[in-house]
């Protein structure tokens, strides 16, 4: 006979949680402008950093049935993905543009995780 095991499953593990957005209008205009200075500065170069900076505030302040995301990508992990992007729209001679926002929306969902 197998012993019993005892389960707790929280509302919020079933999905009765709430999904809310907690981040404020200035933090987001300053992220905003913080991330548009820096890429002016640096020519665009450290754009995938601003991107990545932008996309951590909005995800680390979004709460999905009760859980809280979490956003753990790289500026830097963004950057190599960049630059082979870069190429393959050089190479298609424009084509795979159609296919970078497809591909920066899969390596963002890629991670995002929940907190």
């Amino acid at each position: 006979m197998e012993p019993a095991v005892n389960v707790n499953i929280s509302n919020n593990q079933l999905g009765g949680g709430k999904s809310y957005f907690d981040g404020g209008l200035l933090s987001y205009i300053g992220w905003s402008i913080l991330g548009f200075i820096v890429t002016v500065f640096t020519l665009g170069i450290c754009f995938p950093w601003a991107l990545c900076m932008i996309y951590r505030w909005k995800i680390n302040h979004t709460v999905v049935e009760g859980r809280r995301l979490k956003f753990h990508g790289t500026a830097i992990g963004l950057f190599g993905n960049w630059i082979k992007w870069f190429l393959l729209c050089i190479i298609t001679i424009g084509i795979y543009s159609f296919w970078l926002f497809i591909a920066l929306e899969k390596w963002k969902a890629k991670h995002t995780t929940f907190e």
